[in-house]
């Protein structure tokens, strides 16, 4: 089969590989679209010595299935979450990925869609319920939990799904900042609710000032980063209450803010160590949201050549170039690749 590795540049070579093997508790999928995330080019870099098929977002159809796996059978149209940084990633003919990371794709959504959700979208729902303990979406509402939540960043992959699960929480206002794409951001707003999105493209005292406004004098104690660098955290730190506030960001290192305010990292990959259990429930309900139409996944950008195409999108993820957009690879457009249902639907 035709494999992607990501090496420091980034630089991407194409080899032949041999289909991998599935083990009790996972699945070998057949790779119908992959999608790409800041991560294939940040971890490459920081990793010269261990190039590896970066590739984490899969959606296609189950190939096998491991021995213990009940959930699935060859055939299943499906999405998953490749485990970070292990072999048989999904930029390749064939992936594999444990079941309780996987989720059946709704007839409705197509796999390029899909392809757009499992690393992001797992990643925004342990920021919002295991992070900062925001109640989850079939609890019942109270007061002193709805909000206000900033969420900074909110164009992004991470920031459009946090939206979409604090609104499915019933928590309001948010109080969302984005630039370019911050009509795209209010498209999923509740605005009669007090939601609202500042623009970041102005001096770090307009913006303060400017999310200040947009609370309205209410006090706000959670935020959600979806950024994590470049200022973000100094300008949460200026709107956040400052003793009982909690702030997660979706990068490693501990952030120069108050000591009085709890900060967190939100990790991906816990979801196959210590939070298995929430990431099981979690991709489940991403399915159902998708099948319902409460959940809608990040707007896609298919990248022409197939795993020929990588290359380009993380020079262009590494340049900032992708705004409020997903790329997405059709690997049976791949040179040598016989097409392989890559339409989005079987």
């Amino acid at each position: 089969m035709k494999e992607a590795i990501v090496k420091p540049g980034p630089q991407v070579q194409i080899i032949d590989s041999p289909i991998p093997t599935p083990g009790p508790e996972q699945l070998l999928i057949r790779v119908i679209a992959s999608g790409s995330n800041p991560k294939d080019w940040k971890l490459a870099d920081l990793r010269p010595d261990s190039p590896i098929n970066q590739g984490d977002d899969i959606a296609g159809v189950v190939e096998k299935v491991g021995a213990n796996v009940y959930e699935f059978r060859p055939g299943d149209r499906v999405a998953a979450f490749h485990e970070m940084m292990t072999p048989h990633g999904s930029y390749a003919e064939y992936a594999v990925a444990w079941a309780h990371t996987a989720f059946h794709i709704p007839q409705e959504t197509s796999f390029e869609e899909a392809a757009a959700l499992p690393l992001a979208a797992m990643t925004a729902a342990i920021g919002l319920y295991l992070r900062l303990g925001l109640r989850q979406p079939w609890e019942a509402a109270t007061e002193e939990r709805n909000g206000p939540l900033v969420i900074y960043g909110a164009s992004s992959a991470v920031g459009i799904y946090a939206v979409q699960f604090a609104i499915r929480s019933g928590i309001h206002p948010l109080i969302c900042v984005a630039g370019r794409a911050k009509e795209y951001v209010e498209g999923f707003l509740e605005k009669d609710k007090g939601d609202a999105v500042v623009d970041y493209r102005q001096s770090d005292e307009d913006l303060v000032k400017a999310l200040k406004g947009a609370l309205g004098g209410r006090k706000v104690y959670h935020a959600l980063d979806a950024v994590s660098e470049k200022g973000s955290p100094q300008i949460l730190a200026q709107v956040l209450e400052q003793e009982g506030s909690k702030v997660t960001f979706v990068l490693h290192g501990r952030k120069e803010i108050p000591e009085s305010i709890e900060q967190s990292t939100t990790l991906v990959g816990s979801v196959h160590k210590d939070a298995k259990d929430f990431g099981f429930i979690y991709f489940r309900y991403m399915a159902r949201g998708l099948r319902e139409g409460w959940f809608k996944p990040q707007r896609a950008e298919v990248v022409p050549g197939g795993l020929g195409g990588v290359q380009k999108a993380l020079e262009n993820l590494k340049a900032g170039k992708a705004s409020a957009v997903k790329y997405i690879f059709r690997i049976g457009e791949t040179e040598g690749v016989s097409l392989n249902g890559s339409n989005g639907h079987l």
